[in-house]
């Protein structure tokens, strides 16, 4: 069976062995970005947008200056404030992966890795 190039069964272990630990992190992972509340906030610190860590809208702030303003400038501010969270979310939850699955080496002999 040599031949054909599988890996041994201690290679397969340690792999799934890795593979379930990577899931339980992940978990854990998912559940800190849930609890995250990062706040994205237009230049002039008039509007605020809170996202979890996975993105999810959470609230919104609009001082009552830019209300007052009207609607196009508080819809360019809210704007602003949401892309400027939206950056910090997805740029956190990508450190986060990658800081998770930084060590995985799935590269088994045979396997085609």
């Amino acid at each position: 069976m040599a031949g054909f190039g599988l890996p041994n069964f201690g290679q397969l272990t340690e792999a799934f062995r890795k593979a379930q630990q990577i899931q339980q992190d992940a978990q854990k992972l998912q559940d800190e970005l849930d609890a995250m509340e990062l706040e994205g906030s237009s230049a002039d610190g008039r509007a605020s947008v809170w996202l979890s860590g996975n993105q999810q809208p959470l609230r919104v702030r609009v001082s009552p200056e830019l209300a007052a303003a009207g609607s196009e400038a508080t819809e360019t501010a809210v704007l602003e404030a949401l892309q400027n969270a939206y950056e910090m979310s997805t740029t956190t939850m990508r450190e986060r992966m990658e800081a998770l699955t930084g060590g995985l080496d799935l590269n088994l002999p045979g396997l085609g890795g």
